[in-house]
């Protein structure tokens, strides 16, 4: 008996059936992922987003395999030819590509040499030969079937037709296509060759070869960009030997004449139908699977990015670096509110360093700057040595910290950035953006389009609506884990709330812009096209300070507000305290379960009632690691091997991680250098924002390359 779609779930997450089928209902019934996973703990057994993500991207897969099972039935059916044996096959295939393989005789097909030679009748001389008896004359047999009218002129023609239609039934077996599919991916190499001599990119790549099942997934993808840009040649090189025995091995009975016909027929069907197709569809599994390799590897980059810890409470000043045009500077409170802008000049070909320096101070000093955030584009090395040398002597009052810019030029050029800011320019605008991502890297960085941040490989190879509603979701996993501000957050930002699309965000903002501040969760109905659902689905995620109710400034979902209330009074305190130390110890000792029957809720969101009285509104970006704030700069040519320094890491990807230790040049630590032991992945090590300590293991000032170790020397 075939397994359901739930069954497969728990099987393949291991979990429980139970839990699989209250996922899948909670999804179907239209609840989002961040919902499920925070308010919906007692039915899933405390599923995580992560788990919930993975189980509605298979879900997806396995009912549109079902859908293509159902649809293979019927068109086989309509050409009278289904059976049982072809029902249960197309029942039990696991994969799209297994029920492709047993729907492929039943296709419709252009023209062939073997649709041609059916038509002359040359069906039942194949079915002759597959017979394979030892004894029998070919020649003889072949002659009955010589026809002028048929276009049949000879016994070797016959045969030949006979021959074609025996390779493509061949070629059309699923389950010899499934043994040679296993065969390939075992023995199998992907190679390329350069189709210039001159130097490029791809030089690594003009005299290359590699097993299929060890190719590593950037290699894959720089092959395939290689290939596009007509700078390489790549193919997959089969073990045709191997390849061809498998199949005389099942096709092939004896060593008689018609035998003879058969392996014929074989070494045809390999080489003509079955080695071009099955080297398309490798090279397309490879591209996939690199593909989605890749794909985590961005979602993971940007989820640690996005959950940088913030620095917050700093009046931060964002430096735009540029050369002809000046830096441009913006002052931003702790809020992220414009205090002040300007430009000044400090690098070439002004050199204006001491006016600049000035200036510069003088904003320091004037709004109690404590950092200073500076874009690492064009200019950046320059400004970062102007920006050092200018604090040197403010008793070190203040810090600054070298910020990734990518994205900030889309943002500010952006039709958000120009309702955000209308009276500032675009340079003005991007220094804004500086600044504010280093006070809260979520809030801003989800203005902009998750690609353009500079924390993927290859990201502009990907499929698009696949990285897309990959990206999105690490998006919205990280905005509903902090919480939003329901009376500070930009409809960006709220866009990505659990239920909130970008027109309700929009409506939301207005709301607030016409009504005044919100002061409870309930006026959120008020706002056009937020319905119960959607409310239901955002509330528990959208904070208000000091409002109406204490309890809004939590992540207490208003349909627990009841249950909160009788825990905090079962416990001895009151709504008004606000403050609940002890109420966890307190409640163990009155028991979870009495409690739960008294409240009417579960026991695991009783405890996550009680956590978030404990810590309401807390922020789990507060318990990270700070970034990384100097006051002094390094040049390149200070670099001398051996030395230790301490960086920030900017980007992970398949090979190592790039590392900021301050020289405008980030340093690479190849995945060979990250441990002592063997690593796998160099996510397993580090992950994008870590501080890290390096050792400089070699610097080529000339080709701007750094690379370092974090395996400390043994000196």
């Amino acid at each position: 008996m075939a397994l359901t779609i739930e069954e497969i779930l728990a099987a393949e997450f291991n979990i429980r059936p139970a839990q699989a089928q209250a996922a899948v209902k909670l999804m179907d019934d239209g609840n989002t992922i961040p919902f499920i996973a925070r308010y919906r703990k007692e039915m899933t057994g405390s599923l995580d987003d992560t788990v919930l993500r993975g189980l509605a991207e298979r879900l997806e897969y396995l009912r549109s395999l079902q859908k293509r099972r159902e649809e293979v039935i019927a068109l086989i059916d309509a050409q009278g030819a289904l059976t049982d044996d072809i029902t249960q096959a197309v029942s039990k295939a696991a994969t799209l590509a297994e029920i492709e393989d047993i729907y492929r005789p039943y296709r419709p097909k252009r023209k062939t040499r073997a649709s041609v030679a059916r038509e002359k009748g040359l069906d039942e001389l194949a079915q002759w030969l597959m017979q394979q008896n030892p004894f029998a004359k070919i020649g003889s047999e072949a002659e009955k079937y010589v026809s002028e009218e048929k276009g049949v002129e000879s016994a070797e023609d016959a045969l030949s037709g006979a021959r074609d239609i025996l390779a493509e039934t061949f070629s059309d077996d699923a389950a010899l296509r499934g043994l040679l599919r296993n065969l390939l991916w075992r023995t199998a190499n992907i190679n390329s060759k350069g189709l210039t001599e001159e130097k490029t990119v791809y030089s690594g790549y003009y005299e290359y070869s590699e097993p299929v099942n060890r190719a590593a997934s950037h290699r894959i993808l720089a092959l395939d960009r290689g290939e596009r840009e007509e700078v390489l040649k790549v193919w997959i090189t089969a073990d045709d030997a191997k390849c061809t025995d498998l199949l005389r091995a099942r096709l092939v009975k004896n060593k008689g004449e018609a035998a003879a016909q058969v392996d014929m027929a074989v070494q045809d069907s390999w080489q003509r139908l079955i080695y071009p197709s099955m080297e398309r569809e490798l090279r397309n599994e490879l591209t996939q699977k690199a593909a989605e390799q890749a794909i985590g590897v961005f979602s993971e980059n940007l989820r640690n990015l996005l959950m940088q810890a913030p620095v917050k409470g700093a009046v931060t000043l964002g430096l735009d670096p540029a050369y002809r045009t000046g830096c441009k500077i913006a002052v931003v409170d702790h809020t992220g509110k414009v205090l002040d802008t300007t430009v000044i000049y400090p690098t070439p070909p002004h050199n204006k360093t001491e006016q600049s320096a000035k200036i510069l101070k003088e904003l320091i000093n004037k709004h109690n700057v404590s950092v200073i955030a500076i874009g690492n584009g064009t200019a950046s090395r320059e400004s970062e040595q102007f920006v050092a040398d200018t604090i040197k002597d403010m008793d070190g009052k203040v810090s600054y910290m070298v910020v990734s810019e990518a994205g900030a030029s889309v943002y500010s050029a952006s039709k958000l950035a120009a309702e955000e800011f209308p009276q500032f320019d675009v340079a003005l605008r991007s220094a804004v953006s500086i600044a504010r991502r280093l006070q809260d890297p979520l809030a801003e960085l989800v203005k902009i389009d998750p690609k353009a941040i500079g924390v993927g490989q290859y990201q502009h190879d990907m499929p698009k609506a696949r990285l897309d509603e990959a990206l999105g979701g690490v998006v919205e996993g990280c905005v509903n884990t902090v919480g939003v501000d329901l009376n500070t957050a930009s409809h960006s930002l709220l866009s990505y709330v659990a239920g909130i699309n970008s027109g309700v965000a929009k409506n939301i903002v207005a709301y607030r812009e016409e009504e005044g501040a919100f002061t409870n969760r309930k006026q959120l109905l008020k706002v056009p096209k937020l319905g119960k659902k959607a409310f239901e689905q955002c509330a528990g995620f959208l904070r208000i300070s000091d409002g109406e109710n204490y309890l809004d400034s939590t992540a207490v979902h208003p349909e627990s507000y009841a249950a909160a209330q009788k825990l905090i009074k079962l416990c001895g305190y009151s709504i008004d305290d606000k403050g609940f130390d002890g109420i966890k110890e307190k409640a163990q000792q009155l028991g979870w379960e009495n409690i739960a029957e008294q409240t009417g809720v579960g026991e695991i969101t009783l405890k996550d009632i009680a956590e978030e009285l404990l810590k309401p509104g807390r922020d789990p970006r507060d318990e990270l690691e700070k970034p990384l704030l100097r006051t002094d700069v390094l040049k390149m040519e200070d670099l001398k091997a051996g030395m230790q320094l301490e960086g920030t890491v900017r980007n992970v990807i398949d090979f190592g991680a790039f590392v900021d230790i301050g020289v405008h040049e980030d340093g690479l630590v190849h995945i060979s250098q990250m441990a002592e032991k063997f690593v796998k992945h160099p996510s397993q090590v580090v992950k994008v924002g870590d501080i890290v300590t390096v050792w400089v293991l070699d610097v080529d000032v000339k080709r701007s390359r750094i690379s370092l170790t974090m395996r400390k020397p043994a000196n």
